[in-house]
């Protein structure tokens, strides 16, 4: 895996248990090997470094705590935060874990405090950390009580570094990253304005999903160009993410953060979907009108499915709009946190353009939640820990180029690319 500062590079791994050097394919990032997705020496590693380390990280989206009081928890990595909007309207990102003793001051997932209180030690802190209050600070009688020289500014919560934008939180660890529009560059940051572009945004619900597998391929799914072409039935029959279609593959320099593009095609055998199992063409929908996207968006680009190193993908599919969050485990679960929204209207007359969420995506959906099922048996690979063996294969191509067609598996790789 990179290291959080986006630089890329071979992995060299001593295993704790074998008596060889895991080191990297020669081959380059064109091979994979399955210990980067199942050893759980490399999985504490990257909590340690990427989203411990100078990377930005997902939250919440700043609807989710629009007045003053409100609070939001949400996982980095491993380590539970807590987000919360103070009296003045700012944003401040907590590590869930009271000075004291480390123990959860919070266990509400959302909600109204006036101040947070510790419900082992009762100590009290208000909604940007700051230590208000211990009990028994002195003692009781003589006896017991915190040292003479304690002092409350001194034993606050853990802050971490808060970077907003268009109504949506990130936070880092580390005092030391770049700035947001430095970490996303230009081109990325043009996508990510594309869909947040400062009008108000609606929070329209929830799904949140368990999958057995390594946070890693959840990542690498959405850069992958040709899965959806293969698997997705209502993708590929409609014409709505096809390889034959127009489309792009578009990534950041440093290769962390990638887009797939792609327009709005049409139900009709050709070349291309006659390679496809999927494609039905006898199928028909009942409603046509959730196949007719309305245009809120500039450009002609009808799916745009963006991923932000290390935690964030964002959904543009139509007018059904979803961040999901990859919430790590262990080296075999990860959580996929999906949150629905919607843009607020332009103009009073506008009718609102989303679609309900459960006629696309999700149990009820024309997409069905199968991830888990897909993705699953990926990070198994029959204990294969010699040299060499269990390695993933993935054609090789040049990073840091913008591919014209989605047929294409550079965005993939770039994580595990070294620069030039």
């Amino acid at each position: 895996m990179p290291p959080a500062d986006g630089t890329v590079g071979p992995l060299i791994e001593p295993g704790a248990d074998n008596s060889y050097a895991r080191r990297w394919p020669e081959a380059g990032s064109s091979r994979i090997p399955n210990w980067v997705y199942t050893d759980p020496e490399i999985f504490a590693r990257e909590q340690r470094h990427i989203f411990a380390g100078p990377s930005w990280l997902y939250v919440c989206l700043e609807s989710e705590i629009p007045k003053p009081s409100d609070f939001r928890r949400s996982r980095l990595g491993t380590i539970e935060v807590v987000a919360v909007r103070d009296g003045s309207g700012a944003v401040s990102v907590l590590v869930n874990r009271c000075a004291h003793r480390s123990a959860q001051f919070c266990s509400a997932a959302r909600g109204s405090a006036q101040e947070f209180v510790c419900p082992y030690h009762q100590w009290t802190y208000d909604l940007t950390g700051k230590l208000l209050g211990v009990p028994f600070r002195r003692g009781f009688r003589g006896q017991g009580g915190m040292p003479a020289d304690f002092r409350l500014e001194e034993h606050g919560l853990q802050r971490l570094a808060v970077a907003r934008r268009h109504g949506v939180v990130f936070a880092s660890f580390s005092a030391e990253t770049e700035p947001l529009e430095e970490y996303l560059g230009d081109n990325m940051l043009g996508y990510f304005d594309r869909v947040f572009d400062g009008r108000e945004l609606v929070v329209l619900g929830y799904l949140r999903q368990r999958i057995p597998s390594n946070w890693k391929l959840m990542f690498e799914n959405i850069k992958d160009p040709y899965h959806a072409s293969l698997l997705h039935v209502f993708l590929v029959t409609f014409g709505l993410f096809r390889l034959d279609q127009r489309s792009a593959i578009e990534m950041d320099p440093a290769g962390r953060h990638a887009v797939l593009v792609s327009r709005k095609g049409e139900q009709q055998e050709n070349e291309a979907t006659r390679q496809m199992r999927a494609f039905k063409s006898n199928f028909r929908l009942r409603d046509p009108r959730l196949l007719e996207p309305v245009r809120e968006f500039p450009g002609e680009a009808t799916v745009v499915m963006q991923t932000f190193w290390p935690n964030l993908i964002v959904q543009q599919q139509s007018n059904t709009l979803a961040t999901r969050q990859i919430i790590p485990i262990d080296a075999g679960h990860f959580d996929l946190a999906w949150t629905f929204f919607r843009l607020c209207r332009r103009h009073p007359g506008d009718a609102p353009a989303a679609l309900a969420p459960g006629q696309s995506h999700g149990p009820g959906g024309a997409r069905p939640a199968r991830r888990q099922r897909r993705t699953g048996g990926a990070t198994r690979p029959a204990h294969n820990d010699w040299p060499g063996a269990g390695e993933r294969f993935t054609p090789e191509g040049l990073v840091g180029q913008q591919a014209p067609r989605r047929a294409d598996d550079r965005a993939k790789r770039g994580v595990y690319r070294r620069p030039p």
